[in-house]
């Protein structure tokens, strides 16, 4: 076997590993695939005479790949906040399956791609690499020039900004969970009537001018009406999943792991009392957000 089958084969090999992983540090199914397309570039231009372990080595070839396109990402932002202008929530139009990213970004938690989009690139690449790969810290350091020690810190302060905390019983939180859990099932699937025994009869809903956007905020009461709402949401729902906010059982929308409106609710009694749709953008980085455990 010739040095270009020998990478050929390793590359496809580990394919679903490295995308994995780069869909996790980049938030998108489509820049996960750019990372990889970039990544096979690199490694045909290497010299692969010193490589022993091939799974390892690309493994540190894409997460550099992913570091440099998180740094650009992070350099944009900054640009964008210079010029007051807001990043856009969405990339490109790539033509991929809508359907396919929705159960992609389902299958790793929509709260985790939002929490991971807070963190610097530094953190973000310590966590998913060791936390969720199980990269020693001592083969990260190099990554982002930096000990071991100072590794383990990044990924640790990753770690609590995920896991985040609650002032909530654990039993209130579960109850919350069930009821938030059936509100999005219900929007999801189209479902007017279970949507509409989840919502207690005098719900108001309030949505910020960015929502839809409206010169003036959106107040919307009674069960039926702020269900006819929420139906006409259903594709949105799809990049829709529970996290915590401000300690309290929530929905974060992100399109392509980018953070475009947060869904706090009120819930009396397993019945949802209020609804407060966010998407302006300062209000939006004012929310604490985390990953609710399972």
């Amino acid at each position: 076997m010739n040095e270009l089958d020998w990478l050929t084969e390793g590359f496809e090999e580990h394919r679903p590993r490295l995308h994995a992983m780069a869909y996790r540090m980049l938030g998108s199914a489509s820049e996960a695939d750019d990372a990889l397309q970039d990544a096979w570039l690199r490694v045909g231009r290497a010299d692969t005479d010193g490589v022993e372990n091939i799974g390892g080595w690309l493994t540190t070839v894409v997460a550099r790949v992913c570091l440099n396109m998180l740094r650009s990402r992070e350099h944009r932002r900054e640009e964008s906040l210079e010029a007051q202008e807001p990043v856009p929530a969405r990339g490109r139009d790539d033509g991929r399956d809508p359907e396919e990213e929705a159960l992609l970004a389902d299958s790793v938690g929509v709260a985790l791609l939002v929490v991971l989009d807070t963190l610097s690139p530094a953190e973000r690449l310590s966590f998913v690499l060791h936390d969720m790969f199980a990269v020693p810290f001592d083969e990260i350091g190099p990554m982002l020039e930096r000990s071991p020690a100072a590794v383990r810190q990044l990924a640790s302060r990753a770690r609590r900004r995920v896991k985040g905390a609650s002032p909530l019983p654990e039993a209130d939180l579960a109850r919350r969970r069930r009821v938030v859990d059936a509100f999005l099932a219900a929007t999801r699937g189209g479902n007017f009537d279970a949507l509409v025994a989840l919502l207690h009869p005098d719900v108001v809903l309030h949505a910020d001018r960015s929502v839809i956007p409206t010169p003036e905020p959106v107040v919307v009461s009674g069960a039926r009406t702020v269900a006819e709402g929420a139906m006409a949401a259903t594709g949105r729902a799809r990049f829709t999943g529970p996290a915590l906010v401000n300690g309290s059982v929530g929905l974060a929308m992100a399109p392509q792991g980018r953070l475009f409106l947060v869904l706090a609710f009120t819930i009396t009694d397993d019945m949802i009392t209020r609804i407060d749709v966010v998407a302006d953008p300062a209000r939006l980085a004012a929310l604490e957000l985390a990953v609710l455990d399972d």
